[in-house]
């Protein structure tokens, strides 16, 4: 196998090498190995796009992590920017957000964040290669409570939309205005209409039918 992570994470055509549930699965202990810098329990924050392959890598990820001894923290479909911001305001160990950005529907790609939402530094990818192509961490079961667990968040969409409202600059009056919103079918889909809409703005949305493959 050559070099797994690109510029932005891991990618590829979704149910192919290198973009397989068992590689999520992989990723997922790796991670977990990665980012477990203390003792105690320790939790790593998921969230994805709308891509209907985005479930299979979510539960294989989830397994993964969940096998070292990690909770996960599931959020959803969101935007990447907000897997970065849930990630420091629910103080995890990491984030990762499971999407290929603009790339078609068939790819899929696994990008992860810091627990500061930044992007992983390059040696920590590098690490987490080494762990993927290695044995160095197969014999690491835990068993029993030790086991990690998965969570859903609720309220991860609602805590994103009033930081985005809090980010804009009190000067920005949406009053009286009319947008026409394409939300493409993708990750804001659900989120972006409602900040408009609780700016003040009369809205017309199209787009907000994911199925997966648009």
């Amino acid at each position: 196998m050559g070099k797994l992570f690109g510029t932005d994470g891991v990618r590829g055509v979704a149910n192919l090498d290198p973009m397989t549930s068992e590689m999520a699965m992989k990723l997922g202990r790796a991670a977990a190995h990665v980012f477990r810098k203390r003792d105690g329990r320790h939790k790593i924050i998921i969230g994805k796009d709308t891509r209907v392959s985005g479930y299979m890598l979510e539960s294989a990820l989830t397994a993964g992590l969940c096998s070292m001894g990690v909770d996960v923290l599931l959020v959803g479909p969101l935007p990447t920017p907000a897997i970065a911001f849930m990630t420091r305001s629910l103080r995890a160990d990491a984030g990762v957000m499971i999407s290929a950005s603009h790339n078609p529907y068939q790819d899929n790609g696994i990008k992860f964040f810091s627990n500061d939402g930044m992007k992983l530094p390059d040696e920590l990818e590098h690490r987490m290669e080494d762990l993927i192509l290695s044995n160095e961490i197969e014999h690491i079961r835990p068993t029993a409570e030790a086991i990690g667990k998965a969570f859903r968040i609720d309220d991860a969409e609602g805590r994103y939309i009033e930081f985005v409202k809090r980010s804009l600059p009190r000067e920005m009056d949406f009053q009286n205005m009319r947008i026409v919103l394409d939300c493409a079918h993708g990750a804001a889909y659900h989120v972006f209409p409602k900040v408009i809409r609780e700016l003040g703005a009369k809205v017309w949305v199209m787009g907000t039918e994911p199925d997966g493959l648009n």
